[in-house]
Order: C-alpha cells, then sequence, then structure tokens
C-alpha cells in the first residue's frame, strides 16, 4: 500500500493538485501578513472567505460575469475586513472577538442569505455555468515541457495570479513607502506617530488589504474549486492560513512555502481516501494534524531563537 502511495504522490497530476489546492490557502495567507505587518490579527478569515465566496457566485450570475464576480467577491472581503476594523479601531472592541462574530456570520448567516437573494437551500449549484467559472491559462511554452507542463500549465487565472502576489507583497512590504509606515506601525506605532504616520489609517489599509486577499481566496473556492457555493466549502482553510502564516514567520516567501505544505497535506489526505483500505476518518484529520506539528515545530523554533538571543544579551553585558 505504501508503494502504491508513493507511486500516486510522484506524478504530475498529484503536483497539480498540490498547486490548486494551496491557491485559496495562499490568498488567505497572504492577508494576514499584510495585517500582522501592521500589528492588526484579522482572524475572520474564515468567515470572510464564505461570505465573499458567495457573493462571488451571486455577483457573477447576476451579471453573467466570472470578471465582475471576482472583483464583487474582492468588495465584500475589503467591506467586511473594514467592518472589523471599524470596530476595532473606532469603537474599541477586542479585534479578535469582531473576527469571531465575521466568522459566525460566515457560518451562519451565509445559509440565510442564499435562501434571501435565491431561495436555495445550502449550495448553489444551479446558478453555476461554465461561463461563469474563472477560466483555466495553457502557458505557451511551459505547456510543452514533459511533466513540468502538465504540472505548471492548466490552472486557473487565480491561482497564478496568487503565486505572483508573493513577490508583489514582498515588493510593497520591503520596497516602498506605504511597506516601511506599515512595518513602522506594526513593530512601534508610537515612534510611526512621532514621526507624523496616522496609525490608524496604515492599519485601515492592511486590514483592507487583508480583506481583498481573502475575498480573491473565497471567489478561488467558489468560482472555480468548487464549481459552486456551499456550506461548508472553506473547511477552515482562514484557520489554516492563519497557521501558515505563524509557520512563515509573516513572511511572503516563508508563508508561501508553508502553505505549499498544507496544500500538500490536503491533496495527500484526496489521494489517500481513495485507497482501499483506509479509513476516511483517519485520512480526513491529515491537514490538521499536519498544522499542529507545523505549529508545534514553529514554537519550539520561536523558543529556541529567544533563549539564544537572551543568552547573547546576557554575555554582552
Amino acid at each position: 500500500m505504501i508503494g502504491d502511495l508513493l507511486l500516486s504522490i510522484f506524478n504530475a497530476d498529484f503536483l497539480y493538485s498540490v498547486i490548486r489546492i494551496t491557491a485559496p490557502i495562499l490568498f488567505a495567507a497572504l492577508g494576514a501578513v499584510i495585517a500582522e505587518k501592521a500589528g492588526v490579527v484579522n482572524i475572520g478569515l474564515e468567515g470572510i472567505m464564505m461570505i465573499s465566496a458567495l457573493f462571488g457566485v451571486l455577483f457573477g450570475y447576476w451579471t453573467q460575469s466570472w470578471l465582475i464576480g471576482v472583483i464583487g467577491a474582492v468588495v465584500i472581503g475589503v467591506l467586511l475586513a473594514l467592518l472589523i476594523g471599524f470596530f476595532a479601531f473606532e469603537m474599541k472592541t477586542d479585534i479578535i472577538l469582531g473576527g469571531i462574530a465575521v466568522n459566525m456570520l460566515g457560518a451562519g448567516g451565509t445559509i440565510f442569505l442564499l435562501d434571501m437573494f435565491t431561495g436555495m437551500k445550502g449550495n448553489t449549484g444551479s446558478l453555476v455555468t461554465r461561463e461563469l467559472l474563472i477560466p483555466t491559462v495553457d502557458i505557451p511554452l511551459i505547456q510543452s515541457i514533459p511533466f513540468l507542463g502538465q504540472v505548471l500549465s492548466g490552472h486557473a487565472v487565480l491561482t497564478y495570479l496568487a503565486f505572483l502576489l508573493v513577490w508583489l507583497m514582498w515588493v510593497v512590504i520591503y520596497k516602498t513607502p506605504l511597506g516601511l509606515n506599515i512595518r513602522a506601525v506594526g513593530e512601534n506605532p508610537n515612534a510611526a506617530t512621532s514621526i507624523g504616520v496616522s496609525v490608524q489609517k496604515i492599519q485601515y489599509i492592511a486590514i483592507g488589504l487583508s480583506g481583498a486577499l481573502a475575498g480573491l481566496g473565497g471567489a478561488f473556492m467558489s468560482m472555480y474549486y468548487s464549481q459552486g457555493w456551499n456550506s461548508g466549502m472553506v473547511a477552515g482553510r482562514g484557520f489554516i492560513a492563519l497557521a501558515a502564516t505563524a509557520m512563515g514567520r509573516g513572511e511572503p516567501v516563508g508563508t508561501m512555502l508553508s502553505s505549499l505544505l498544507f496544500g500538500l497535506a490536503q491533496a495527500l489526505r484526496t489521494k489517500v481516501s481513495g485507497m482501499q483500505g483506509v479509513s476516511s476518518y483517519l485520512v480526513s484529520v491529515i491537514p490538521y494534524l499536519v498544522t499542529i506539528i507545523g505549529l508545534v515545530l514553529y514554537a519550539i523554533s520561536t523558543k529556541n531563537k529567544l533563549k539564544k538571543r537572551h543568552t547573547v544579551t546576557k554575555g554582552a553585558e
């Protein structure tokens, strides 16, 4: 059985599915990165993805345009994130509680919204046609390369955008004045204020960008991955994205690698669940087990680094 599993893993189809599964996690994880750099914790990524996924399908159906559906999902993501920011920054509500409220709205409120707008119960399968799904792209030169073409070509437009955003995020954070202000606010808000930076404005921008990225992840889920919206479709990816951000130490490239790890775990679960003699209940815990192991390793690594830093500081004294 192990031999069969290894053969099924080391093939182009499996690696293709890893990239496809990673994309929505990566969108949300990059959203967590930009928020964290500004000293904001957006724990509402799960709910934002759920609600954006629903409205992406609805906007696409109402306008008969997948592009407007994606844009609509992004706008909804931004509005929800700004709502969390409003309650946290203006009303002085605990931002964690605001995020939990959005997650609860995403879990239960979306079913009500679906019924209110369409009269449907639980899913939007009948609303989605092939024309309303995010199109795939064949990369001209790469698609003709054996094996590599099967892995890297033929993905949805948003899949390529997710990985492109890793580089763009790094450029914004480390090579632009906005990125400098975001890092300054996250590291020392008092110092940022002293040089004329509006802490609240920067935090609003950061959490708004976070919501936009989560909205892209939601649109990807409903308008490509699941080919429609259903009540359990996000399946904890918003929380997994937070774990990927922690494991990636809040850096775009590290977060991408962590997201790929979780994408691998999800793809492995799907692959193993189709094998005979394997319990589906046991297989379903693979992504969450990887999350726990990853966070434990991250905690141990962080603790060792702090211990080394403390030892160096003590030695210098």
